[in-house]
């Protein structure tokens, strides 16, 4: 019975830090850290749409050296560094307490943060090893990487059936993110009540577009990396970049490129407007 009573009370104190004041600014200053790196990745894929930038990554590694490479880079990617720890800590305290959203407390909304805190943790340590050579360097491609880690896991007992599956979770998941966008699911995370009708209009436009955007490089991504499982040959994985890459090699040519470049960009921006208007309903109350 103590023990029960001790947990349940371990468990409040937990959710009292997820709602705390220090978790929502957290929150906010992580997904500002997100939509630099989306604009900067936009940026990237929309110069490459128009045949230049060709030795820029258009992906979050090409982000960060881009920073790097500014002025005051140094200063920028460990700004950048405290943005991407402050998002990789609110999603781990999501995934241990739930979301603060209605249906939050769903393991399906708290494996979903639990996976996004790891990413973002990743990401977090390359922009740590990019500042500590000097800014321009340091992390890998993300296409290099995608590669490696296939090539590594299919060599794996039943590595082929895991990259398999990977992809094609991956590739559910971004046909989920393009459905809920079209949606506005989005919306029922904003204080849409304190913008006025102009406002509200553009931030629906920033995250349907914006969200829609990224649903589709994630589908394009799962299925390479399905068609990898498929073929047994790590080198049909693909990041970001060559994802990207890749939409101008459709009939479309580079205007689907273009199209993607400016709908990750438009989510960057997006992510500026979640972190203004994003719910807090624990300080609501």
């Amino acid at each position: 019975m103590a023990t029960e009573k001790d947990a349940a009370q371990a468990k409040t104190r937990g959710q009292r830090v997820a709602d705390s004041r220090a978790m929502e600014v957290a929150s906010r200053v992580g997904l500002c850290a997100r939509g630099v790196i989306y604009v900067l990745v936009g940026l990237l894929a929309v110069r490459i749409g128009f045949g230049g930038g060709s030795d820029k990554e258009a992906d979050r590694s090409g982000a960060v050296r881009t920073i790097g490479e500014q002025s005051y880079g140094q200063v920028l990617l460990w700004a950048l560094v405290v943005g991407l720890a402050a998002m990789a800590l609110w999603r781990f305290s999501e995934a241990a307490f739930g979301q603060a959203t209605e249906g939050g407390d769903k393991w399906t909304r708290r494996l979903g943060s639990l996976g996004l805190a790891v990413f973002y943790l990743v990401i977090c340590v390359g922009v740590v090893q990019t500042a500590l050579v000097g800014g321009s360097g340091g992390v890998r491609g993300g296409d290099e990487s995608s590669k490696d880690y296939t090539a590594r896991v299919l060599e794996w007992p039943y590595g082929r059936v895991l990259v398999g599956v990977f992809g094609a979770v991956l590739a559910i998941v971004g046909v989920v993110i393009v459905v809920r966008s079209l949606m506005r699911k989005f919306e029922k995370n904003l204080r849409t009540e304190r913008m006025s009708r102009t406002t509200r209009r553009i931030v629906a436009a920033l995250g349907i577009i914006g969200g829609v955007a990224c649903g589709v490089v994630a589908v394009a991504t799962g299925l390479f990396i399905l068609l990898a499982a498929v073929r047994f040959d790590a080198s049909e994985a693909k990041g970001l970049d060559e994802t990207l890459r890749s939409f101008a090699d459709t009939p479309a040519g580079p205007v689907l490129l273009i199209a993607a470049a400016v709908g990750l960009l438009m989510f960057g921006l997006y992510s500026f407007c979640e972190a203004r208007w994003r719910k807090a309903p624990e300080h609501d109350a």
